[in-house]
């Protein structure tokens, strides 16, 4: 074995360029194209995952073909292929850890979603997981179903309607075989954090010994305030200085060896066996987070790059991410002193798996995802209500529809429910809803309502979970806030905005039943409301008075460009919303479309009187031609994204 010294590390960069280059493993040195001989270390093989999302079939749409190097293209996605490849990758392997950095429960796959994601722990304790770093959408319902529920097996609040269902064994949901961590997030009154910040494994170096690797876990910066994950209850701290302080823990345990599991990522080329040009947050924490970290493992972003990036010594460490929906399966392998447990970091190789289906598939694995798949299929048919006649779409000359109304009614419904055992206690008072709003056709984003729902004949207007799942949502909650009047009449006045050439746009707002409204459509964008015109519980709008509204998270945070309502106070999260829409069905038992008669225009026949252009939006196609699922379009198309209200660097906005 050739001496390792001060050169191996002076000249990283030129190795690292070069692996880059040809789109192969990712090396910190020369060296590491030797590590297969270097006996006298110990070998640590560290496989992840991210952002599976639910995802146990295939990987959704276009996100089934991946591009590596020299352009070529494989077809990927499916536990049971990933089953297989890991049985490859783990054989002969005396030292393999099998982990991943969030976002692999709740999503927008209905075998998944639809049964409390309790699938998608059954796949993953297949699989074998050891550990993950919770993700934003980890916390898409509260830290009480993440921790009691998906962790404990904790069962509520319905079994086998709700939660605790029949799995591919004949069992009830019995929870993950695997815990999950996070440094950053904590409650926001107490700080306390809700996961432990970091977990210790120990590897075999032979002869008894035993040696320590740490594993430090971030979950994204202002994962509470991200539409689907809203949890106001809930606050994430600094990512490089959480990751620090840890960093300085573990050593202080004697730990030499440190990887650190991030949901956050970035953007590093387009080709998923190297990485280029990197950027985004992710990367500017690589670049100056603690030296004493040997690798660096990210997500959140769906991308998919390995690379090496110096440290603030400017010794190279991997930084890395695994795709999403289970493209990928990254492999970093660590040689350690076999005394010290020190990483040898020119030693240090990374590779990025493609997931592919090219092999046989595990028959377990693909036991489970064909068992939900079809047990999905027979509970999407199961009648939960009935409607007399078709909900749609179609606007009257005001904005108004008969599914617009249906969604805000339901709204006003959510936002005035009692919690329930699945979510968090502390925070404001559950001060019931007033009112409530839904935006049904957006001027940015996409709408909550994702299609008509017609009545079937044949069933005599059976309501089937799959219809009522599908109708609405995108895996957010409905909120109620504390605004005031003069709020809700500056977001009644932002459904107009005048447009080049004297043009007038129009994004009209669906309200409750128990509201009705006036407009000027001869007025002018912004003086088209009189308060005294809008009516709630047939009480004039009182500009100072503060009131309890519901509404979608993503339409609160100005998701969809009604800007008026930032700044509202007293945040209650609810349900989810297309969970929150199955059980307003089940609680009505019986739809009937309301008259269109809660918005009249006045001054109509005035010359020059206007209603105002609705932009019809077109849902986001893949470069295959194949629908982006909702909930990712809207996100993509959304006036925010994850990070702070930015776009990444060069354009690219952040799926989820």
């Amino acid at each position: 074995m050739r001496d390792i010294g001060r050169r191996s590390f002076v000249t990283a960069a030129g190795a690292m360029a070069t692996a880059s280059a040809i789109g192969t493993n990712a090396y910190a040195t020369g060296h590491a194209r030797d590590a297969a001989t270097a006996h006298e270390y110990v070998d640590v093989q560290l496989l992840n995952i991210t952002d599976l999302h639910g995802y146990l079939q295939s990987a959704p749409g276009a996100n089934s073909v991946i591009t590596g190097a020299g352009g070529k293209r494989y077809t990927v996605g499916g536990v049971a292929y990933m089953a297989a490849h890991l049985a490859r990758l783990r054989a002969g392997r005396r030292n393999s850890i099998f982990f991943a950095p969030g976002d692999l429960f709740s999503g927008w796959e209905f075998d998944a979603a639809s049964f409390a994601d309790e699938p998608t722990i059954e796949a993953l304790n297949a699989l074998r997981l050891d550990f993950a770093s919770a993700g934003n959408h980890e916390f898409d319902k509260s830290t009480v179903f993440l921790r009691d529920h998906m962790e404990r097996g904790r069962a509520f609040p319905v079994v086998g309607r709700d939660v605790s269902f029949t799995d591919s064994t004949g069992h009830r949901f019995r929870g993950a075989n695997f815990p999950y961590y996070s440094a950053n997030m904590v409650r926001r009154g107490t700080g306390e954090r809700v996961l432990p910040p970091y977990n210790i494994v120990h590897v075999d170096a032979g002869r008894g010994r035993r040696l320590p690797i740490g594993f430090i876990h971030l979950t994204a910066i202002g994962t509470e305030s991200f539409p689907g994950s809203y949890q106001p209850g809930l606050r994430t701290l600094d990512e490089l200085e959480t990751a620090n302080r840890c960093a300085k823990a573990l050593k202080s345990q004697g730990v030499n060896a440190i990887v650190l599991s991030m949901h956050d990522g970035a953007v590093a080329g387009g080709n998923f066996e190297s990485g280029s040009n990197p950027s985004g947050p992710a990367y500017e924490l690589a670049l100056r987070v603690s030296p004493d970290i040997d690798a660096i493992v990210t997500g959140h972003w769906h991308c998919a790059f390995t690379m090496m990036l110096p440290d603030p010594r400017g010794v190279p460490r991997p930084f890395v991410e695994a795709g999403c929906y289970g493209q990928i399966i990254n492999e970093i392998n660590l040689r350690l002193d076999p005394v010290s447990g020190k990483v040898i970091r020119s030693l240090t190789t990374s590779v990025n798996h493609p997931n592919t289906r090219d092999i046989a598939p595990d028959r377990e694995l693909k036991e489970i995802a064909d068992y939900w798949a079809g047990y999905g299929a027979r509970r999407a048919r199961t009648r939960i209500g009935t409607q007399t006649a078709s909900f749609t779409q179609r606007r009257n000359a005001v904005g108004e529809s008969t599914m617009g109304n249906l969604v805000a009614d339901w709204a006003l419904w959510a936002g005035s429910q009692p919690h329930g055992p699945m979510d968090d206690p502390g925070g404001h008072r559950n001060v019931p809803a007033e009112l409530a709003v839904i935006a049904v056709a957006p001027r940015v984003g996409a709408a909550i309502i994702s299609g008509d729902l017609v009545r079937d004949e044949a069933s005599d207007g059976a309501v089937t979970f799959g219809q009522a799942w599908n109708a609405v949502g995108f895996g957010d909650p409905i909120v109620t806030v504390t605004v005031t009047g003069r709020q809700i009449h500056d977001a009644l006045e932002q459904q107009w905005a005048s447009t080049a050439g004297d043009g007038l746009s129009f994004a009209p707002l669906a309200v409750s039943g128990n509201v009705r409204y006036r407009f000027d459509a001869a007025a002018p964008a912004g003086h088209r409301i009189d308060p005294a015109e809008v009516l709630i519980d047939d009480e004039p709008l009182r500009l100072t008075r503060r009131y309890r509204l519901a509404a979608p998270s993503y339409t609160l945070t100005n998701q969809d460009g009604f800007s008026a309502f930032t700044g509202f106070t007293e945040p209650v999260r609810h349900t989810r919303d297309f969970e929150s829409f199955v059980a307003y069905v089940r609680a009505r038992q019986r739809l009937s479309p309301a008259e269109r008669d809660r918005v009249t225009a006045k001054n109509a026949h005035l010359p020059g009187a206007r209603i105002g252009s609705v932009a019809e939006h077109q849902q986001l196609l893949a470069a295959d031609g194949s629908l982006v699922p909702r909930a990712e379009a809207a996100l993509r198309t959304a006036l925010t994204v994850d990070i702070g209200g930015e776009r990444a660097p060069g354009g690219f906005r952040v799926p989820c």
